[in-house]
């Protein structure tokens, strides 16, 4: 039986890592055979291209060569450890995924969401997530988060506009895939986040 794919999104500082780590290993406790995967990254390739897109000494990266970078990246992964994974009957619960893209390089970089969507099929074969939950949070409450990191990333560095462009790139893709997104309050408590986004994940398993 094959298993799900659940995704997380949401601008940065909006708590994805925390809440989908969090949510991965409730769903382990109960009794749930569940794995945590992020993007860039999840798997050795994946995390030597991660490296490459974030490290702040980068700044010369053309947006076409960060979108195929994350295209690149997100084939390894899918390939290495997600379907697998799948085939399997896990849960795979993941943190960002095509739609970051989107909003990103799409929408952010002005190379068209479209254009980043054709670069991703031919990466993800159709590999949709089941579910994905957008953590939703203003993007001034996210950069103020991002201010109290100890080390920021190429993107985290990025200007104001740039997360506030993030920002709309996000809404364009709830809009288009709103049959899969299903939306969270990141402003919330921790707890009460990691309580909504587990609910909508039970949901999905047990339909």
């Amino acid at each position: 039986m094959r298993g799900y794919f659940i995704t997380f999104e949401g601008p940065d500082g909006s708590g994805k890592t925390t809440i989908s780590t969090i949510v991965a290993q409730k769903l382990k406790e109960m009794g749930y055979d569940a794995i945590y995967t992020r993007e860039p990254g999840g798997i050795e390739i994946a995390e030597q291209i991660r490296n490459v897109i974030l490290d702040p000494k980068n700044t010369a990266m053309d947006a076409k060569t960060e979108a195929l970078l994350y295209a690149a990246s997100r084939r390894q992964h899918l390939v290495e450890k997600v379907i697998p994974a799948l085939e399997k009957g896990q849960i795979v619960i993941c943190d960002r995924f095509v739609d970051s893209s989107l909003a990103y390089q799409g929408y952010a970089r002005h190379l068209g969401i479209d254009n980043v969507y054709m670069i991703n099929q031919f990466a993800i074969d159709g590999y949709f997530p089941d579910t994905t939950i957008f953590l939703n949070l203003d993007y001034n409450d996210g950069l103020k988060r991002i201010e109290t990191r100890a080390f920021k990333d190429r993107l985290d560095l990025e200007t104001n506009h740039f997360h506030q462009e993030v920002s709309e790139g996000y809404r364009q893709v709830l809009a288009k895939y709103r049959h899969r997104m299903r939306v969270v309050d990141a402003s919330q408590e921790v707890d009460k986040v990691v309580e909504d986004a587990l609910q909508i994940v039970l949901e999905t398993i047990r339909k």
